[in-house]
């Protein structure tokens, strides 16, 4: 198989779809990969690393004539407008928000695997934990530059000073994303609170994490009176494929304290704030009524090096699996594959995304047979 790897066109990004150590395993089995000229340099891969792998560098026409395209972010316009029936996209999408790049991936007829909603045997997303993971991590820290003065917040240093109180941060939500984030914002001091509406979860975080923050039931009347008390509150919800819940109205602003700061790392899935809109690195934060919003559509991409690397650790057995086998092959004989398949031949296979966009869709499986 022709893979291809594409340099990643978005506003600030900077990772790339398949690591040198990537190339290398895929050559390695007898596959042509070739790589966009320059599209690693952010990572801090450089194209003679590529080459040494096995790579061949070349421009973006001679990247998507490849039988599969592996990248990073969902293909911008200009991208999607070289897809076509009978190519894979291998690749993170979030169609549930994006109407237009729904239509165009139905229009081109390519048959796009989302990293996102690629399953596991517990009951986990693989492709999306790593870049959660990062996104988590990222979250205080990206919160705290947003709550100082000069930026519109409230002025308030996280892990206060001796003699002043921390900050109070209230993370929504408790899976990946909250436990990485509420782990380092308590890290740096802040005085921090997990919701969730899963008591196992709850249950979980108490018993690994119960002396370095606390956790409550994340019912409407709990969730906007610890809203009322915080400083910052990052939003870490997810509904794998589909849109966020919001979990603040924009009416409800105005209960917040003046200069607060709201970190909504769901925005990929519309963002779960109403007030919430996707921003880039470049201009991360703007104000509502007073409340400053960093909604930043690719946070992992702030870090690429490390980024790269650990999606490419992720990615990398199920991009073997794809071009060893075919893609149909290889969905047959792995159901969590198969659950990554949101559109083939024209055909929209994720119902989530169907639900939340009004289309209409058929199982994956019934694909497999088109």
């Amino acid at each position: 198989m022709k893979i291809g790897c594409p340099k990643e066109i978005k506003p600030q990004e900077f990772r790339v779809g398949m690591t040198p150590a990537a190339v290398r395993e895929a050559v390695n089995r007898g596959h042509a990969v070739v790589v966009e000229t320059q599209a690693g340099i952010g990572a801090g891969f450089t194209d003679a690393d590529y080459v040494a792998a096995g790579a061949q560098m070349g421009a973006v026409d001679d990247v998507f004539a490849a039988d599969m395209v592996v990248k990073v972010k969902e293909p911008q316009p200009a991208e999607r407008k070289r897809l076509r029936k009978g190519q894979v996209l291998f690749t993170y999408l979030h169609l549930a928000p994006d109407p237009e790049q729904t239509a165009d991936l139905l229009a081109s007829g390519v048959t796009a695997i989302a990293y996102e909603t690629v399953t596991d045997d517990r009951g986990g997303l693989p492709l999306l934990a790593p870049m959660s993971e990062v996104a988590g991590r990222l979250s205080p820290q990206v919160g705290a530059w947003t709550l100082q003065k000069a930026n519109g917040g409230r002025g308030v240093l996280l892990g206060g000073v001796p003699g002043v109180l921390p900050a109070r941060v209230l993370v929504i939500g408790g899976g990946v994303v909250g436990t990485h984030a509420a782990k380092v914002a308590a890290g740096m001091g802040a005085d921090v609170t997990v919701l969730d509406r899963s008591v196992n979860r709850l249950r979980y975080l108490d018993d690994v994490f119960g002396g370095q923050f606390k956790n409550a039931f994340a019912d409407a009347a709990t969730t906007l009176e610890l809203a009322r008390e915080a400083d910052l509150i990052i939003g870490a919800v997810l509904i794998p494929g589909a849109a966020a819940p919001k979990l603040l109205r924009a009416d409800q602003l105005k209960l917040l304290k003046p200069g607060a700061a709201l970190v909504d790392v769901a925005i990929d899935q519309g963002g779960c704030f109403e007030t919430s809109h996707a921003t880039t690195h470049q201009d991360p934060i703007y104000a509502v009524d007073g409340i400053m919003h960093y909604c930043v559509a690719n946070m992992p991409g702030a870090v690429a090096r490390t980024s790269t690397l650990a999606l490419g650790n992720a990615t990398m057995p199920f991009m073997l699996a794809l071009a060893d086998k075919g893609w149909k092959k290889a969905c047959a004989e792995d159901k969590h594959l198969l659950a990554g398949l949101n559109t083939h031949a024209g055909k929209l296979t994720y119902a989530a995304v169907g639900v939340a966009l009004g289309l209409p869709t058929i199982p994956a499986a019934e694909a497999l047979d088109m």
